[in-house]
């Protein structure tokens, strides 16, 4: 059985790697090539994992005691490009220093 810290880990890294998709690749093909699929398609699993993500972050929240500072700090860093890549850092060493895949 995987931890909350291992299934949050897991999330925010593949939360992180859609939102940059999303930015990235899909925003571009919608403005710039006129493919209004792309951010239909890239925005629906984006808004899926995000959802994860913040269901994962207060799961782990509880069960390793946060506090209200990280979790804002966690949740900030999901808004951000590249800010759940950051948060990995800081979440590694909880998780005993194992790789995410």
């Amino acid at each position: 059985m995987e931890t909350k810290i291992k299934q949050f880990r897991v999330v925010s890294y593949l939360e992180g790697w859609s939102f940059l998709i999303l930015l990235f690749v899909a925003m571009p093909m919608k403005y710039m090539l006129g493919i209004l699929i792309a951010t239909k398609v890239v925005g629906m699993l984006h808004g899926v994992l995000f959802i994860w993500f913040i269901i994962a972050l207060f799961g782990a929240s509880k069960e390793y005691n946060f506090g209200a500072k990280f979790t804002a700090l966690a949740f900030l860093a999901s808004v951000i490009p590249f800010g759940t890549f950051f948060l990995e850092k800081k979440l590694r060493p909880m998780d005993n220093d194992t790789p995410i895949f």
